[in-house]
């Protein structure tokens, strides 16, 4: 009896020590990505993850580098949501948020730049700041909204441009790049990017699987659709893109206490009591169902906080899969710990990812199949 206590209490150490373990990471997929940058002091995550997203798909398709301009559709994304805030009398969101639809879409009407054609930086500043800027065009719209001379001009439009130009830069419609004369669309179309073969992907239960729908989440102001889909499905997504050289752009919840973009570590600990130790060391995780994936986004506990770009996957010591998670938060060592990345686990990434978008040659075909592309 002793001795099976003995040998019982040296399998419980061994458990607890392996529990326990720091974090030891190697690559498993590592796609090409350009340069991990900060958004600065704004909420645009949403052009800067499409944007390396975009620049990955550049790679892929041409084999060209190119730092692509992420001010350049913030800026033409903006008239935009202001025509919808103004049409719908403020019923709307107004807010320097959106998702990565917003880029296609600003791309389809009006192109791509690269940086160095359009920075959206003014007079000596280095780092995007658009706060005050987005003070001065909300009390704007709301002053055009309450309407004080009766009759909306419709010149509104003009001076809400005017400020545009002023923090972010005249729109451009030409330039040259290595030698070549461009138009924006001209542009897009060189760099191979088509706007209609990328496809946004969710997993709820308010809708059918495999069907189209509008997801009604804050940020989804220009009304998006959403190809939904179980969330294994989403997960096989995911690992089937990678596996055949295509990277993902992800929304996703990032409130967490065991999100943590200094320790480079996304979980979710099994036991709630490991929220914080699991950013350091390795503790078992959830089994996320989809029921409770979908009672997390009714209550509000998961929710459309930022947008990244998934660009590969690694792996702890004791075989567990992580996602390898590009942000837009700099690479400032005080801040985040593997060059500007988050590794997401796969419990991480069920539980808290809102929608994924990537070009639709990357997903299954069985699953493609189903949801009709």
């Amino acid at each position: 009896m002793k001795k099976l206590l003995i040998c019982f209490g040296i399998v419980l150490s061994s458990l607890i020590i392996n529990a326990q373990e720091t974090y030891k990471f190697a690559d498993v997929i590592d796609l090409n990505a350009t340069p991990v940058i900060s958004q600065g002091n704004t909420g645009t995550c949403w052009s800067f993850s499409t944007s390396s997203f975009i620049e990955s798909e550049i790679m892929r398709l041409t084999g060209k580098t190119i730092d692509i301009s992420e001010m350049y559709n913030v800026r033409n994304t903006y008239p935009t949501k202001a025509n919808i805030y103004v049409s719908r009398q403020g019923k709307a969101q107004f807010s320097e948020g959106g998702l990565a639809h917003d880029v296609f879409n600003s791309i389809r009407e009006h192109g791509l730049v690269p940086i160095e054609a359009f920075n959206g930086l003014q007079g000596n500043n280095e780092q995007h700041n658009h706060a005050e800027m987005v003070s001065v065009l909300t009390a704007m719209l709301d002053t055009y909204i309450k309407n004080p001379g009766r009759s909306l001009d419709p010149k509104w439009r003009d001076a809400f441009t005017a400020v545009l130009d002023v923090y972010l830069g005249e729109n451009i419609t030409e330039f040259n790049y290595e030698g070549k004369k461009y138009t924006p669309l001209q542009f897009a179309e060189m760099v191979k990017i088509n706007p209609n073969d990328y496809i946004n992907i969710t997993s709820f239960t308010q809708a059918p699987y495999y069907t189209n729908f509008i997801l009604n989440i804050p940020d989804n102001f220009s009304n998006g659709s959403f190809y939904n889909v179980p969330i294994n499905d989403l997960v096989e997504i995911i690992d089937h893109a990678l596996a055949n050289g295509y990277t993902a752009e992800i929304d996703c919840d990032v409130s967490e206490k065991t999100f943590s973009a200094k320790d480079g570590i996304a979980v979710i600990p099994a036991n709630k009591l490991n929220n914080l130790k699991a950013l350091h060391s390795i503790y078992p995780e959830m089994d996320v169902t989809q029921e409770y994936r979908q009672q997390e986004f009714e209550n509000f506990k998961t929710t459309d906080d930022h947008l990244m770009h998934i660009t590969g996957s690694v792996k702890d010591q004791n075989g567990n899969k992580y996602y390898k998670v590009k942000n837009s938060w700099g690479t400032d060592e005080k801040r985040t710990k593997f060059d500007g990345y988050v590794y997401f686990s796969e419990a991480y990434v069920r539980l808290k990812t809102i929608s994924i978008t990537l070009h639709k040659d990357g997903i299954p075909k069985n699953i493609s199949s189903k949801i009709g592309i």
